[in-house]
């Protein structure tokens, strides 16, 4: 079984223990502003989420890490990979991705889970490219994705939520030449 570690957080397969904390984290309207139509999940969504997780990993090898807090084992958020079949016109791609409660934010934690799960993605897994898709205004995020080295790849409209998204992505060439 696979687990990440870094300085301040385990990345890890999801448990039981972890729906719902990630049913709170999912419930919260400012923490969901940008995922899709901005609707929040309640723990039965969050229950099904887990599992379909869970699924991508069986099916492809990788996934969405629950990252627990090593100082507390509280769970923050998540982090990882994920095929973006939302958006059609990107495939075939792997998205990375993180989703933290509120109470994580302006501390670094999401760039930190986003490195392992990069370095995860081309060391571990061998894939070429990678791609992260934020909502047009979710700064946070963009900055994020300046940090792990991405670049914008395209704009278009995310066909699920009818919002403007855009693309960034990163090759294992430019990982390589800037690790």
């Amino acid at each position: 079984m696979v687990v990440l570690e870094t300085p301040r957080l385990i990345l890890r397969r999801w448990r039981e223990a972890d729906v719902a904390p990630m049913a709170a984290i999912n419930a919260d309207p400012e923490v969901m502003r940008w995922i899709r139509d901005g609707g929040v999940r309640d723990e039965q969504q969050t229950r099904d989420g887990i599992r379909a997780w869970e699924s991508e990993w069986e099916s492809h090898g990788f996934g969405l890490f629950a990252a627990e807090l090593r100082s507390t084992g509280e769970l923050a958020g998540f982090t990882g990979l994920a095929v973006p079949y939302f958006l059609p016109e990107v495939l075939p791609a792997v998205e990375v991705g993180w989703r933290l409660g509120r109470s994580h934010w302006g501390q670094g934690l999401a760039t930190e889970a986003a490195e392992a799960a990069v370095r995860f993605a081309f060391e571990e897994r061998g894939l070429e490219r990678i791609v992260s898709i934020a909502q047009v205004g979710n700064d946070a995020s963009e900055r994020i994705m300046a940090k792990l080295g991405m670049h914008l790849f395209r704009e278009t409209v995310s066909p699920t939520a009818a919002r403007p998204v855009r693309v960034f992505e990163l090759s294992s060439d430019r990982y390589v030449a800037t690790a």
